[in-house]
């Protein structure tokens, strides 16, 4: 049976501007960011095979989404290119008008499916679908919240808040000592079960409303953040949005901008520096800002500078770090009540660590050795082993970079023998970079490297 030509896929990819060798080229970095190996072999051939009639194998379809959808700066479909429906998730389209307790339910359940789950692990950050809403979306939300009505008779009392609450420092300290892949099933599933049922009960008051979904919008930012963590980058995109959205809805400005940081965060680490500084200054804006305490506009504003930074906006960037040091400055001369548990862990060494991957970007590799010392010298190495893990693993990096090799796998050595029991994508990454930077020092008889390398592999098995 003769194939009949894609039309849609043609015009689509002819709109982009691209060669069928350019377009492949940026299918295969998609498909490599996203660890589908089986498409980083995709070349031209592939290109015109599709335009011709042929369907994408695998799990090809969301991956030729993403990268229309990045270069062309909206969402594609697989149905605007002739290849829907798919059996894999594509882009997120409709993440500010969904109903909320329908997308809590469906990311739920993937997150406990190994089968749902390893299928959107396969599918690709969306960088075009990241974008916000208007500032009208924001001030609708709170109402729409408070009109939706009640799906159970249950009534919701301080209580069930001070559950949600409970439930989340205790994850937190979790993910902070062990990473993010430890305890993230678990929190899913409370998430997907309890926190919905009360969001769908009754309140007695709006106060009483806004409390619970503020402590149900800080779960499901750190299920975004463990998934981020743990290297899952979509779903940890979705929960994250779903998380601005509860925020939005308990007119929770600062925890709304914390996750929109933690957003930035992603993006920068997954190479997006435009949207990791739109997502950033989002997260800076008005109320957000304004209303935070000391402390969290401190790691609003670090994060803010190291987006500017991957951008290449050096003076923005360091006029950034100042503001961050005055502000962790304050926070650490106040005395009060009223500082959010979720900044518990941003203090001198956390601002010391985002302020060398600042400077890094900047090209300041030894301002940068510098404040990553700072780091691993000030922390709490017990109650955040996960972050002592990765920075020690990046000051090393760097020390490689400077051609100080005995010094970087000094240090290496010491980030392994933090990782005992970690489960971190970001500390797994480190490992992956160190084994790379030692390649070269094996063929030239290093045994100490050698022998670091050796156990690096072994270590591999085991993080994450």
């Amino acid at each position: 049976m003769a194939r009949t030509r894609n039309a849609l896929v043609a015009a689509v990819i002819k709109e982009t501007g691209w060669s069928q060798t350019q377009m492949a080229a940026h299918v295969v970095r998609v498909a490599a960011e996203t660890g589908v190996d089986e498409l980083t072999a995709v070349s031209r051939s592939h290109i015109a095979m599709w335009i011709s009639g042929t369907r994408p194998s695998g799990r090809a379809v969301p991956i030729v989404c993403e990268t229309l959808s990045r270069k062309l700066g909206r969402v594609v479909t697989p149905a605007d290119i002739g290849l829907g429906p798919a059996d894999e998730p594509g882009p997120i389209t409709d993440v500010w008008v969904s109903d909320t307790l329908s997308t809590i339910t469906s990311l739920g359940g993937t997150a406990m499916d190994h089968a749902r789950r390893n299928l959107l692990a396969s599918s690709a950050y969306s960088a075009a679908a990241a974008a916000l809403p208007a500032a009208a979306w924001w001030d609708r939300a709170p109402e729409n919240a408070r009109a939706r009505r009640p799906l159970s008779t249950e009534e919701i009392t301080p209580a069930h808040v001070d559950a949600v609450r409970e439930t989340a420092a205790f994850f937190s300290l979790r993910d902070q000592r062990l990473g993010g892949r430890a305890g993230r099933a678990a929190l899913a599933a409370y998430l997907h079960h309890d926190v919905t049922d009360y969001l769908g009960g009754r309140f007695t008051s709006e106060p009483l409303r806004r409390e619970l979904t503020s402590a149900a919008a800080e779960l499901a930012y750190l299920a975004g953040w463990m998934g981020f963590d743990g290297g899952e980058h979509a779903l940890a995109q979705r929960y994250f949005t779903l998380a601005v959205r509860l925020a939005a809805e308990a007119d929770d400005a600062p925890l709304a901008g914390h996750t929109l940081r933690a957003m930035a965060h992603q993006a920068v680490d997954l190479g997006h520096p435009a949207q990791a500084v739109r997502l950033a200054e989002a997260s800076v804006a008005h109320r957000r800002y304004t209303l935070a305490h000391p402390r969290e506009k401190a790691l609003l504003g670090v994060v803010h500078a190291k987006a500017l930074a991957a951008a290449g906006q050096r003076k923005p960037a360091l006029g950034a770090l100042l503001r961050a040091e005055d502000d962790l400055r304050q926070a650490d001369a106040t005395t009060s009540d009223h500082e959010p548990g979720r900044v518990f862990f941003f203090g001198e060494a956390s601002l010391a660590h985002e302020t060398a991957c600042t400077l890094r970007a900047l090209g300041d590799l030894t301002g940068a050795e510098k404040e990553f010392r700072r780091s691993v010298r000030t922390r709490r190495v017990q109650q955040h082993a996960r972050t002592h893990a990765v920075t020690l693993g990046y000051l090393g990096a760097v020390q490689a970079r400077q051609g100080h090799l005995d010094a970087a796998v000094t240090t290496w050595t010491q980030a392994l023998d933090t990782m005992n029991g970690i489960q971190s994508g970001r500390a797994r990454d480190t490992v992956v970079q160190m084994r790379r930077a030692l390649s070269p020092l094996r063929g030239r008889g290093g045994a100490t490297a050698t022998a670091l390398d050796d156990r690096a592999r072994q270590i591999l098995s085991r993080v994450g």
